[in-house]
């Protein structure tokens, strides 16, 4: 984008100053609208992710057998839905301003195998194009019992084939775990600020990965030039993959259920708030798609970006999506939220979610280690600066005065979406920058 473009953007969008500038901001979409339409007119039907839950279903029983952590859950990889009131009030204290209505967390940072949000749409794809292999093969009919998928005949015909994936580290786990427990040739392209802890873990996972010195896109676009030049490699595409986003949007139903178990309601009298931490946008939109099955317009779903890298919000703003990137407006794509620092957005999630996301907000660094410090003091839950990106949703929604945000019917849930396979030297080194900043800054 050149000089001039810019400038006729900002003056059309006079928001982009603001977030040229860093600025902590909340868009809201213009387009967002009825819940049936947005669906309708995605392409997508609760038939593809009814079928993707199945799968998920029929994996379970081989899970449980190779991954024990999944064995209370037997074999089906989900996280808690946790209230965290003590945090609430001391948001409220924090920013001056009072949440009447609940405020919960999911605990995606505590998904077994991989502890990531990631560990869903990833760990998902991986499962289906190993289920598709065997089929094909057929060395397995879909009414079997899926521990066969860890015995040696099918572990014997994955080794002959590969999988590729470009990522900034979650997405990388779970692919990489995944896929080298089956029996696959995985290859993980990183970015450079990947954590060396990361890059690490895959390699003892025996997992291959290649680093490259430029940020996430390289790291994707290399992945999958490698992987177009091999017939028997599948790369999971972060950016435009349907079978991503399908096995994150089976997170909807699994919501619906907790909630109930929990005697929440979700209503137009009940509103549901999410607040979903945003990179390259497959996770958070793959989600919402699925809570917008669910709760229909009873449901506001907002994406989460770092102020230095507000790739989604920026292509919604501007409706170029992919065609866009946060350089365009002097943005440099850098920040501690790894898993968040994606310089260009997903043009197909982003076209998906047109009429269906209610709106964008931005947060500081410094803000999501402040965070981080206080919910780790309050609910004594750690978590990794990224999953923090959504805790200032319900302040944002409020101040701005979004339509039932404020009302003590509304029901606020926090997506915090990694932070289970952070070291804890690792860990420990976040909270004390967390601490330094809260204290530096007189909160």
């Amino acid at each position: 984008m050149n000089q001039t473009e810019k400038t006729i953007w900002i003056e059309k969008l006079p928001l982009l100053t603001e977030i040229a500038e860093k600025r902590e901001v909340l868009w809201r979409n213009p387009l967002n609208g009825d819940s049936t339409v947005g669906i309708s007119q995605s392409g997508i039907t609760a038939n593809d992710v009814e079928d993707a839950s199945n799968r998920l279903k029929r994996f379970a029983p081989y899970i449980e057998k190779v991954f024990p952590e999944t064995a209370n859950s037997k074999g089906i990889i989900e996280s808690p839905l946790t209230s965290i009131p003590k945090m609430k009030e001391s948001l409220a204290v924090k920013f001056n301003t009072d949440i009447p209505g609940k405020l919960l967390l999911k605990q995606d940072n505590a998904l077994p195998i991989s502890g990531s949000i990631k560990a869903r749409g990833g760990i998902y794809e991986v499962l289906k194009y190993a289920e598709t292999l065997a089929l094909e093969h057929g060395l397995v009919k879909e009414s079997d019992d899926y521990t066969k998928f860890a015995e040696l005949e099918l572990r014997n015909l994955f080794a002959k084939h590969k999988i590729a994936v470009g990522s900034t580290g979650n997405l990388g786990l779970s692919i990489g775990i995944m896929s080298a427990k089956l029996g696959f040739n995985v290859t993980v392209h990183m970015s450079a600020d990947a954590k060396q802890w990361k890059k690490d873990l895959l390699r003892e996972k025996g997992v291959t990965v290649v680093e490259y010195a430029d940020d996430y896109s390289k790291a994707v676009e290399e992945g999958r030039r490698q992987a177009e030049a091999d017939p028997l490699c599948h790369f999971v595409d972060d950016e435009n993959s349907l079978d991503l986003f399908l096995g994150y949007a089976v997170a909807g139903e699994r919501v619906a259920a907790q909630l109930n178990e929990q005697g929440i309601k979700v209503d137009n009298d009940h509103p549901l708030f999410v607040y979903l931490p945003c990179g390259v946008g497959g996770g958070p939109g793959g989600v919402a798609f699925g809570l917008k099955l669910q709760f229909g317009d009873a449901v506001h779903c907002f994406f989460a970006e770092p102020t230095h890298s507000p790739c989604m919000t920026i292509g919604m703003m501007t409706g170029l999506h992919d065609k866009v990137s946060v350089a365009d407006f002097g943005l440099d794509n850098q920040t501690a939220a790894d898993g968040l620092a994606v310089g260009t957005p997903s043009g197909f999630v982003g076209k998906k979610m047109e009429l269906l996301l209610e709106g964008c907000y931005t947060i500081s660094d410094d803000t999501m280690f402040e965070l981080l410090t206080m919910i780790a003091d309050t609910e004594d839950i750690r978590l990794e600066p990224s999953a923090l990106a959504g805790m200032t949703g319900p302040i944002q929604t409020i101040r701005h005065q979004v339509t039932f945000a404020d009302s003590p019917t509304a029901t606020h849930l926090v997506w915090a979406t990694g932070g289970g396979m952070v070291p804890e030297t690792e860990m420990n080194m976040y909270y004390g920058i967390g601490r330094a900043r809260t204290e530096g800054s007189g909160k």
